[in-house]
């Protein structure tokens, strides 16, 4: 696909704004991306920003050759409903509502989907991207997808019946990382540390651990054990861990986000 290609962009919020970002860093024209956004202070915040321009629901869909709907999945129908008779027949759809899934908009309106589950850290160009695909989507729509999205952060493809799985590990799980934060936090301060130190030092340790993990090509299993001596104090912490047992904990929370993910669908 061009790069000239127009796109509209429904839904302007966090992520919106991540992906319009992205979009340009790609190599999208500005002035191809448009914006269809109820908050007119927010709609005037991105054209100033971006140098993007904004219309209405309908105009925008009916110009665009890529519609990115960014909207809450309780949002999905009504907005679906709004741009069926004036979608470009040839416009690819590419949805980030979490848990809608590929045959619920096909059934509303008759283009190309392609699914997608971001994560938040898309906005800090950090972000992990799952895309699966519809009947009708060329090679052409994903390559244009995936390289927009590779300007987030990772993008794997896979088979849309494991979407569900995808929210439940990447799409939720920044926040399992953030409460496993706040309790290390709270746990720290127990020990009779500030806030303010207890802040500094869990924030860097989870930081330089994610960045070794990143770096060092090894497997989290090999730099747990390389850190953990026989006996020592970070062998009891992990012993307490399994206590709890941790891994039954975790996945029992993310077999909850599986579940709700696929009651919004």
């Amino acid at each position: 696909m061009s790069q000239q290609i127009r796109v509209g962009v429904i839904g302007a919020g966090v992520m919106g704004e991540a992906l319009i970002s992205a979009l340009i860093s790609s190599g999208v024209d500005a002035k191809s991306i448009t914006i269809s956004e109820k908050r007119a202070d927010r709609q005037n915040e991105l054209i100033t920003v971006y140098g993007i321009s904004a219309d209405d629901l309908q105009a925008n869909v009916t110009s665009a050759d890529v519609v990115l709907l960014v909207v809450k999945p309780q949002d999905m129908a009504g907005v679906l409903d709004d741009i069926r008779d004036a979608i470009n027949p040839k416009a690819v759809i590419v949805s980030f509502a979490a848990g809608k899934r590929i045959d619920f908009i096909s059934a509303r309106v008759q283009n190309p989907v392609i699914r997608v589950m971001p994560n938040t850290a898309t906005i800090a160009g950090a972000g992990m991207s799952a895309i699966s695909l519809g009947s009708g989507v060329t090679h052409e729509h994903k390559e244009f997808v995936t390289k927009f999205l590779a300007a987030t952060g990772k993008v794997i493809e896979v088979p849309e019946d494991l979407q569900d799985a995808v929210t439940a590990t990447s799409g939720s799980g920044p926040a399992y990382f953030f409460r496993f934060v706040e309790a290390m936090v709270a746990g720290a301060q127990e020990l009779g540390l500030s806030l303010e130190d207890a802040t500094i030092l869990t924030n860097q340790t989870i930081i330089g651990a994610a960045k070794l993990l990143e770096t060092s090509g090894k497997s989290a299993t090999t730099l747990r054990e390389n850190v953990t001596s026989p006996n020592g104090t970070t062998a009891a912490a992990l012993q307490s861990f399994e206590n709890s047992e941790i891994t039954n904990v975790v996945a029992k929370a993310m077999k909850a986000a599986r579940d709700r993910s696929q009651e919004l669908a």
